[in-house]
């Protein structure tokens, strides 16, 4: 049987009526970003800001109308709140007055003012947020998000895993879970469960191959709703694998969600570490703690000869945690080990518990929990421009 159409799919959606307009989504132009991947389809549907979440109905409406297509095995709708709509003009956006800071002054929305935000609420049933993240990519951040979960499960602590990547989601294949989640009531969907812990990635939602096609408003939404609309039931700690970067999905954690505190990745050469200073200073900039650096592929290890090489250099992290004033959390090894684990989805902290590598894991964890214990109930980050 031939895979479904975009112009089955949009005729669907014709019969979809927004009742507010009295028109349906297509010829409203609600509908974009329409991705079709053999049965699975995604797309987003646009609403006035203002009405964002009154029309949670009308997106459950249009993912219904699609999945009752033949040939269709799953729908995937993101709801944004990025236009004002067809029927109504977007009002103009408030120019905020011109900060001073250190003898400088920089106008709204540029580098050197932290954007205002709304009310942060809690996520029900989780303690603590923890965001991982790094200033570039290809430091070994999700290798490290992946462990130090299973690290921190393994103190007692009950762990859930949220991959915010959306353009790239890892997760899945580190974690060694296949399949797509389910949704009893229509409204929440249960998280994938690995090594036990319960995680929650686009990678379970789109085919691995499938690129994210989406601009930032509806990457925000997205991980709005993969925070909201899970079932994560009750966590000690909720670990938030980042994207590399200080872009939308890390404006919109520290904005939205009330982080009790952000761990940074680098490895130590000067080229990493310069991008870490920025991933530090931006969290700063929102008022969400630093829990302190890690130094990823710190040293390798010959495994036939014992010899160790610093291939990045080393102690950059250190040096640069010492500099910016806060923690150093620690080392991790350079190491084929670590990585075989991850490729196979079996992370080393959950496959090889008793190793060397697991132990530095486990080293990490145990402070990173320490400084979560004494935080104690986190309180939502307090945006200041300075």
């Amino acid at each position: 049987m031939s895979g479904v159409t975009e112009a089955q799919i949009l005729d669907a959606l014709r019969q979809v009526v927004d009742s507010d307009h009295g028109r349906n989504v297509v010829d409203l132009g609600m509908v974009s970003g329409l991705v079709i991947k053999g049965g699975n389809v995604g797309f987003v549907l646009e609403v006035s800001p203002q009405d964002g979440a009154r029309k949670e109905p009308l997106r459950k409406a249009c993912e219904q109308a699609v999945t009752r297509l033949p040939g269709v095995s799953s729908a995937t709708v993101v709801l944004t709140a990025e236009r004002a709509g067809k029927a109504e003009a977007a009002p103009p956006r408030p120019q905020a007055p011109r900060q001073a800071s250190h003898g400088r002054a920089h106008p709204a929305g540029t580098a050197g003012a932290a954007p205002s935000v709304g009310p942060r609420p809690a996520i029900p049933g989780i303690k603590s947020v923890i965001a991982v993240a790094s200033g570039k990519g290809g430091v070994g951040k999700s290798t490290t998000a992946v462990n130090l979960a299973l690290a921190l499960a393994r103190t007692g602590r009950r762990i859930g895993l949220l991959d915010a990547d959306i353009y790239g989601p890892s997760i899945p294949r580190m974690m060694g879970i296949t399949g797509k989640p389910h949704s009893p009531d229509g409204k929440h969907l249960h998280p994938m469960q690995g090594w036990g812990i319960p995680t929650m990635s686009m990678g379970f939602l789109v085919p691995e191959d499938t690129p994210m096609i989406w601009r930032g408003p509806m990457v925000m939404s997205a991980l709005e709703q993969m925070l909201r609309d899970v079932s994560w039931g009750e966590l000690d700690i909720l670990v938030v694998d980042l994207p590399p970067g200080t872009g939308d999905a890390q404006l919109t954690m520290a904005q939205r969600v009330p982080l009790a505190g952000a761990v940074i990745v680098s490895t130590p050469q000067d080229i990493a570490l310069l991008d870490a200073r920025k991933g530090l200073n931006m969290f700063r900039r929102v008022d969400v703690p630093v829990l302190g650096i890690i130094e990823n592929m710190s040293y390798f290890c010959c495994p036939n000869c014992g010899h160790r090489s610093d291939i990045f250099s080393h102690g950059g992290a250190r040096k640069t945690a010492a500099e910016l004033g806060c923690d150093f959390l620690g080392e991790l090894p350079l190491n084929m080990a670590i990585r075989e684990t991850s490729d196979a989805g079996t992370p080393i902290v959950a496959s090889q518990p008793d190793s060397e590598e697991a132990k530095a894991y486990h080293g990490i964890a145990e402070k990173v929990a320490a400084k979560l214990d004494r935080q104690g109930a986190p309180q939502g980050p307090r945006i200041v421009i300075q």
